[in-house]
C-alpha cells in the first residue's frame, strides 16, 4: 500500500483541520456547556436546539446555508470583508468555521453531561468557602468534568476527520488548501482509481478504530476510578 505525496498532503491538511477545530471547540465549547448545565434561563431550550441541530441536519443543508452566509452578500461575508479578511468560502479558515459549527454538539453535549453529573454538593462546598464563579469553574468544574472533556475532545477530533458534505460544500476540492482525506477518497473513486481510494480508506478505517478504542478504554477507566474514589 503506497501513499502518494498528494494523499500525504490531504492527510496532513485533515489532521491540521481536526486539531484546530478541536482546540477552538474546547476553548469556546466548555464555557457554553457549563452555562447550559447550570443555567435556569428560559433561553436554554433554544440554545440547546441550536447546538444539537447539526446532529439532525443533512450536511449539505448546513453547508449550503453556511456558503450563503459566508458569501459576498451574507452576514459573515460582510463582517470578514469589513475586517479585511476577505471571503471565507474555499479557504482553510472557511473549513474551520464550518467544521466548528458542524462538530459543536459532539463536544458540548458530552461536557454538559459530565458537568450535570457532578451534582450540587461540590458547588455548595465551593460557595461556603466563598469561591468566585471563576474559582469554581477552574477548581471544581474542570477537575470533576475532566473525563467528559477528554471524551469530547476525542469525539470532536474524530468527527472532524470524517466530515465530507460540509467540507465539500464550503471548501471544494483545492489541493493543499481544502482537499481533506474524505474529499481525496471521493476524488479517487470518481477517477476510478480504486487502489488509491482503498489505501486512504484503510488508513481512515484503522484510525477510526484506534480513536474509538481509546475513547471507550478511557471512559471505562475513568468510571472505574470514580467508583473507587481515586
Amino acid at each position: 500500500m503506497i501513499i502518494s505525496d498528494q494523499e500525504l498532503g490531504a492527510i496532513w491538511l485533515t489532521l491540521k483541520l481536526a486539531t484546530t477545530v478541536t482546540l477552538i471547540l474546547l476553548i469556546f465549547g466548555t464555557p457554553l456547556a457549563y452555562w447550559l448545565a447550570r443555567t435556569q434561563s428560559k433561553c436554554k431550550p433554544l440554545i440547546s436546539v441550536f447546538v444539537a441541530m447539526p446532529l439532525v441536519l443533512p450536511p449539505t443543508v448546513l453547508g449550503f446555508y453556511l456558503l450563503i452566509a459566508m458569501g459576498p452578500q451574507g452576514p459573515i461575508g460582510h463582517i470578514t470583508q469589513a475586517l479585511g479578511i476577505g471571503l471565507l468560502p474555499f479557504t482553510f479558515w472557511g473549513l474551520v468555521v464550518a467544521s466548528v459549527i458542524y462538530s459543536l454538539p459532539f463536544v458540548v453535549q458530552p461536557i454538559q453531561n459530565a458537568i450535570e453529573a457532578i451534582g450540587e454538593r461540590p458547588f455548595e462546598v465551593a460557595a461556603t468557602l466563598r469561591a468566585s464563579k471563576l474559582d469554581c469553574f477552574f477548581n471544581v468544574v474542570l477537575p470533576y468534568a475532566k473525563p467528559g472533556i477528554i471524551t469530547a475532545a476525542i469525539l470532536g477530533f474524530a468527527h472532524t476527520i470524517g466530515e465530507f458534505g460540509v467540507v465539500l460544500m464550503i471548501g471544494g476540492n483545492i489541493p493543499d488548501e481544502t482537499r481533506v482525506v474524505s474529499v481525496q477518497i471521493y476524488d479517487s473513486v470518481e477517477a476510478l482509481n480504486y487502489s488509491q481510494a482503498h489505501a486512504l480508506s484503510a488508513v481512515m478505517l484503522v484510525f477510526s478504530f484506534i480513536i474509538l478504542l481509546c475513547a471507550y478504554h478511557y471512559s471505562r477507566s475513568a468510571k472505574h476510578k470514580m467508583s473507587v474514589g481515586v
